[in-house]
C-alpha cells in the first residue's frame, strides 16, 4: 500500500488482520515543532517541513505549471539555526526574496548548522539576526503575517552540559517587517501510529521503545528503527537499523 497514512487509513492491527505476520515501523520523526507563541496560526507561517516539501519535492517553484502553490515572500524570516533552517532560508532566496533572515536565539558559535551551510548562506546574502528570539507574530487585517516581534537575548551561565542558555533582555522587544515566516526549530515523533496501536510502548518524548538492536517493540511482531526510535539522526543509522530488523524479522517469521 502506498499514498496512505498508516494509523489512519489502516492501523497496525488491520495489517495483522489481513495476514501480515510482522510489521516494521520506519516512519521517522517528522512532526514539526512550533513555539506556541501568539499569532502562530497566521497565514504565511510555515513549518520547515511544509515549506521545503512544497518548494522542492512538490516543485512549487514552478507553480502554476504544477499544482502546488507556495508563498514567494519578499521579506522572509526563518526561525532556527540548524541545517534545515539554512536550507529554508536559502530556498527563500531562490524563490525571489529580497530579504532573507535567520533568527536564532544564541550566537553563531552555538549554531548547530554545519559551518559550510552557514558560510554559503552568508555568501548568498542571508542576514543573521543572532541573540534574537520571536515572542509574537503580528498580522494584517486579512490574517496574513506582517511583522515578527522579537526580544533580544544574552547568554547566561552554562548548564550541566556546559552550554550557555539564552536569557531574554527585559524591554528589548522590537519588530521586523516580514510577509513569510518559516519555523525550523526541530521535529518530533508523529503520534499517529502509537495512538492507534494498543500496547506499543513509547518513551516520554513519544518515540517507540525497542528492546534491543533487533528493533523488536512491546508488540509481538512489530519492529521499529530509525528516527522514530532514536530521535532525529542520520540516514546511515536508520539504514543500519533497518538491516538489523530485517534479519530479526526473517528469523521470527521462519520460526512461526
Amino acid at each position: 500500500m502506498t499514498d496512505a497514512v498508516i494509523g489512519r487509513l489502516k492501523t497496525i492491527d488491520d495489517l495483522f488482520a489481513e495476514g501480515f505476520q510482522a510489521v516494521f515501523l520506519g516512519v521517522g520523526a517528522g512532526a514539526p515543532v512550533f513555539m506556541n507563541i501568539p499569532g502562530e496560526n497566521l497565514s504565511g507561517i510555515y513549518s520547515a517541513n511544509e515549506y521545503l516539501t512544497r518548494s522542492n519535492l512538490m516543485k512549487a517553484y514552478d507553480f502554476p505549471k504544477v499544482d502546488t502553490p507556495i508563498v514567494k515572500g519578499k521579506n522572509v524570516a526563518v526561525v532556527g539555526g540548524g541545517n534545515v533552517a539554512m536550507d529554508s532560508v536559502r530556498t527563500a532566496l531562490r524563490l525571489g526574496a529580497d530579504n532573507a533572515y535567520i533568527i536564532y536565539r544564541r550566537t553563531e558559535v552555538e549554531m548547530p548548522a554545519r559551518i559550510e551551510e552557514v558560510h554559503h548562506a552568508k555568501e548568498e546574502g542571508v542576514q543573521f539576526k543572532l541573540l534574537h528570539n520571536p515572542v509574537e507574530y503580528i498580522g494584517d487585517e486579512n490574517g496574513w503575517v506582517k511583522q515578527i516581534r522579537c526580544i533580544r537575548m544574552e547568554l547566561g551561565e552554562p548548564d550541566a552540559s556546559g552550554r550557555r542558555s539564552p536569557v531574554p533582555i527585559k524591554g528589548s522587544e522590537f519588530e521586523i517587517e516580514v510577509d513569510t515566516v518559516v519555523v525550523a526549530i526541530g521535529t518530533m515523533a508523529n503520534p499517529v501510529i502509537p495512538n492507534t496501536t494498543p500496547g506499543l510502548e513509547t518513551n516520554k518524548w513519544g518515540y517507540i521503545v525497542t528492546k534491543d538492536e533487533s528493533g523488536i517493540t512491546s508488540r509481538k511482531g512489530v519492529y521499529a528503527g530509525g528516527d522514530i526510535v532514536t530521535g532525529s539522526a542520520t540516514v546511515i543509522l536508520a539504514m543500519g537499523a533497518g538491516r538489523k530488523s530485517a534479519k530479526a524479522i526473517h528469523e521470527y517469521i521462519s520460526e512461526l
